[in-house]
């Protein structure tokens, strides 16, 4: 926003979008901001969001899929009759599938714009303890790399995001120095890096890990 866009975005707390807004109020941006209180691992909500997006009757430049959630466990742990598995996937591939088609239309009329797939390491590389998280991010690399081959000749460049451990609510209450994970503040500023090339080049993977490796 600092770059003068506006930006729409959802969250399931009402209450996260409220203190945003505070918080882009105190920094006199608050008037470009649109939210939505929305689940985006439904599909009704992804549906409402993206009529609003629309319904906002401004071009859309960027879309950033960064939905996501996070269950640790192996696969052989998991509740036999796949909930976590059906879990995974709808908050971590298919509400990207679901905002993605929807608006890809706009995208496609003016041939133009930039679709940001915020993966994972867990997507290129398994681990013990991914389980049904790991399988939803591999299948999300998989839908980027596909959206990016399709787009290519239609002028929408298509990134593929690959953080490792980032500082967010997912890591609450782990018992290491915030020193050890990569700021959240860093892959904004490395999207907005890949946003800024011009339309003739596209950072097609970026892949960031903390400094010192994987946890």
């Amino acid at each position: 926003m600092r770059a003068g866009y506006a930006v729409a975005t959802c969250a399931r707390s009402a209450s996260d979008l409220q203190q945003l807004s505070a918080d882009l109020q105190s920094a006199g941006a608050a008037e470009r901001l649109h939210t939505l209180p929305a689940d985006l691992s439904a599909a009704d909500d992804c549906r409402r969001f993206t009529d609003f997006v629309l319904g906002l009757g401004l071009p859309i430049e960027v879309l950033v899929n960064n939905a996501g959630a996070f269950i640790p466990g192996r696969l052989q742990d998991e509740p036999a009759d796949g909930s976590q598995l059906r879990q995974m996937l709808a908050v971590n591939l298919l509400s990207a599938y679901d905002v993605t088609l929807a608006l890809l239309p706009g995208f496609i009329a003016r041939r133009a714009g930039h679709i940001f797939n915020l993966c994972s390491t867990a997507s290129i590389m398994a681990y013990p303890n991914g389980g049904s998280y790991g399988i939803a991010k591999h299948a999300l690399y998989g839908f980027s790399k596909n959206l990016r081959e399709e787009l290519k000749e239609q002028g929408v460049r298509v990134t593929t995001v690959l953080p490792g451990a980032t500082l967010t609510a997912s890591w609450e209450g782990v018992d290491l120095p915030a020193e050890r994970f990569i700021r959240a503040e860093d892959v904004a500023e490395a999207i907005f890096s890949a946003y800024q090339l011009s339309p003739q080049a596209v950072l097609e993977e970026l892949l960031i890990r903390p400094q010192l490796g994987d946890l």
